[in-house]
């Protein structure tokens, strides 16, 4: 596999055109059949103008609570205290709002991620006349009790974002159960390594010869067959041992 991140100009808050941002940054690069695409959520938002202006009368801690689906609020006893938010039926801290290369604004998520990925694709085949290729929103991320940031996707189009091993067998025979692999945060971890995360100004990957992966047009309207429900998840007992409130 083959990742190139790209570089294009600042994409300037509260808001800018991320559909000519691409068509300038990729002018001079052929982009190949059965690549994926990733790109920041940061600069869909921006795109989107999703982007308040950071003063005195913006209370952050009430952004988080009006954007998040639901949170946890801040204990001020600790050491690194943040508000705990589910947002999009991802656990992220802050509502994933961002203040990083910003330029004095909070950079909110974007709203309908999957319709925005389906346009960042419709567009991206109709220029440059593509049949199968994929499309990522990727945003950082933290994993608990590990120190760092990685990729995760928010949203993908123009692929299956699974891959299934459930009732093959390992190389003793065993016949698997559950194993299935996450092709979408798989991909994302890897493009924005790859994009960084200070003045790279990479905001953009192209990912080439992906392997194993499904080219099919994504139907948007059905359930998303990455998300699985908080009852069902394996790490039920610690989300449920919380006291969530209810966002806005």
């Amino acid at each position: 596999m083959i990742v190139k991140a790209i570089k294009t100009r600042p994409l300037i808050p509260p808001k800018d055109d991320l559909l000519s941002v691409i068509k300038e940054s990729f002018f001079k690069f052929k982009l190949k059949e059965k690549s994926v695409i990733v790109v920041t959520s940061k600069v869909v938002s921006i795109w989107q103008g999703r982007c308040i202006k950071i003063d005195d009368k913006v209370n952050k801690d009430e952004l988080i609570k009006k954007e998040a689906d639901f949170y946890i609020g801040r204990d001020k006893k600790s050491l690194n205290s943040v508000m705990l938010t589910i947002k999009d039926n991802l656990l992220i801290p802050t509502s994933g709002i961002d203040e990083s290369n910003a330029k004095g604004y909070y950079i909110l998520w974007p709203e309908k991620t999957f319709s925005s990925a389906k346009k960042i694709y419709g567009f991206i085949k109709k220029e440059y006349k593509l049949k199968k290729f994929g499309v990522i929103i990727s945003d950082s991320h933290t994993t608990p009790l590990r120190t760092g940031i990685m990729g995760i996707g928010l949203a993908y189009y123009g692929f299956y974002p699974l891959r299934d091993y459930r009732g093959k067998k390992d190389i003793f025979g065993r016949e698997l159960k559950m194993s299935q692999t996450n092709i979408v945060d798989s991909l994302a971890a890897t493009a924005v390594y790859m994009m960084g995360e200070g003045a790279e100004q990479t905001p953009i990957a192209v990912m080439e010869d992906v392997g194993n992966i499904e080219f099919k047009i994504s139907n948007i309207n059905k359930p998303d067959p990455l998300k699985i429900n908080i009852d069902e998840d394996i790490y039920s007992p610690l989300l449920r041992s919380v006291k969530w409130q209810k966002g806005r």
